[in-house]
């Protein structure tokens, strides 16, 4: 994403400027529900799927295609381990959890210690110098999101405040700093084509006349596309006569 021209030349005053202690109302009442998980030890499939349809609805299909048991087992060990490594692989190992979509899970039950990694704010600690490998933000693994994780924990213990706030900071920054429109393909499963899902929503035929001599079908077709930023859903129709 084409990036405007940084007002600074350190990361630390630009957190700064956009860093807020006030989260937004939906994510604190899932944060809230992520508790009792917490205190549980492992995720069910609907703390799951809600996590999904706060982080990225499109791959609702493919968490739900992971069983109850298959779910509590991973998040179990995801939450006992005191292995960073571990815990990311046991929640990657499910079925639509990507990395971003792991480090969502993590910030909703611990913000304190944890933020979401984000194709934006990476690029962004790119483009400031603060890391230097993957520019493009495409393809997180565990390396890049550790050294997120660093970056972000550093942050918050200088400035007294979670790694959710430095995160989200650092998404607002890019937001403030960006100078246009991101179209991003999606990237966060290779084995699923998202750039663009195509859907037949209504199909009827409509007669001109009562003798039947004449007829028109009305196609309908919806294309849905949904970028990997959380911008709403793009909606083309067309209509096909004959």
């Amino acid at each position: 994403m084409p990036l405007g021209e940084l007002p600074y030349d350190r990361l630390e005053p630009l957190v700064r400027h956009y860093l807020s202690t006030e989260e937004d109302e939906s994510t604190a009442e899932l944060i809230q529900r992520m508790r009792a998980a917490k205190r549980r030890g492992w995720l069910t499939r609907s703390e799951l799927e809600a996590v999904c349809y706060w982080k990225s609805p499109r791959v609702i299909g493919h968490i739900r295609a992971n069983t109850p048991g298959q779910i509590r087992s991973a998040t179990r060990v995801a939450l006992r381990t005191r292995s960073e490594r571990l815990r990311l692989e046991n929640l990657t190992q499910l079925k639509g959890v990507s990395v971003p979509m792991a480090s969502a899970v993590l910030m909703l039950l611990n913000p304190k210690r944890y933020g979401v990694i984000d194709i934006r704010v990476w690029q962004l600690l790119h483009e400031l110098g603060t890391i230097k490998q993957n520019a493009s933000g495409v393809g997180f693994g565990f390396n890049n999101w550790y050294q997120y994780l660093m970056i972000i924990r550093y942050l918050a213990k200088k400035l007294n405040v979670t790694a959710r706030n430095i995160e989200r900071a650092l998404f607002l920054a890019h937001q403030g700093e960006s100078t246009g429109p991101v179209i991003q393909v999606d990237h966060l499963f290779d084995e699923v084509n998202h750039s663009l899902l195509s859907r037949r929503i209504w199909n009827e035929k409509e007669r001109s006349s009562p003798d039947k001599s004449s007829s028109r079908t009305l196609r309908f077709h919806c294309l849905l596309s949904h970028s990997f930023y959380r911008l709403p859903l793009v909606l083309l129709c067309y209509v096909e006569s004959k």
